[in-house]
């Protein structure tokens, strides 16, 4: 059962392409952003390393506000490749023992899918928090999380994610975290 369980310590948060260009064209993009942002919130709290990325930000734009808001010494990692598995990232993750990928971001049919690829193949375990993926249409959101699912990642949910790392509601930050989810 270790590969469906999450520990702050063995957990990093990776948050692809959520852009300025691309969040308004996404299926269920509202729920999508705000779940992305509770994930980064977690994250920040739980002392999970985040890297955020950015697909040619010079033609779609950078981070939307809801999340760069949160970015506090963050620096979004800039891509060209639709893998978000570019050298600085994967060196980012080797420098970080941490096995354990937590995957939020668009497109789940493209960049996602191609990240999860990747990082499965380099030996990750990876978890796609599902409402907090999104494609432009739900067809494409449905094809990338089942291709994802076939190729060994853990699909999950934004609440599975977050009760998972706390494990009882005796955790410190319980109360706090929990708020973010109701």
């Amino acid at each position: 059962m270790n590969k469906f369980t999450l520990t702050p310590k063995n957990t990093s948060l990776l948050v692809i392409d959520f852009q300025e260009k691309l969040v308004p064209a996404m299926h269920r993009s509202q729920d999508t952003l705000k779940n992305a942002g509770i994930l980064m919130k977690i994250a920040k709290a739980l002392e999970i390393p985040t890297i955020v990325t950015e697909q040619y930000p010079k033609g779609i734009g950078h981070t939307v506000e809801s999340l760069s808001a949160l970015f506090g010494d963050l620096s979004p990692i800039e891509k060209m490749s639709f893998s978000a598995c570019t050298t600085e990232v994967v060196e980012k993750l080797s420098k970080d023992p941490r096995q354990k990928i937590l995957i939020s971001g668009i497109e789940a049919h493209v960049c996602v899918f191609q990240t999860v690829r990747a990082l499965i193949q380099k030996g990750y375990q990876v978890f796609v928090v599902s409402d907090a993926v999104s494609s432009r249409t739900e067809a494409n959101y449905q094809n990338g999380l089942s291709q994802m699912r076939e190729m060994g990642a853990v699909i999950t949910n934004t609440e599975t994610v977050l009760f998972d790392l706390l494990k009882e509601s005796t955790h410190p930050q319980f109360k706090e975290l929990s708020k973010l989810i109701r």
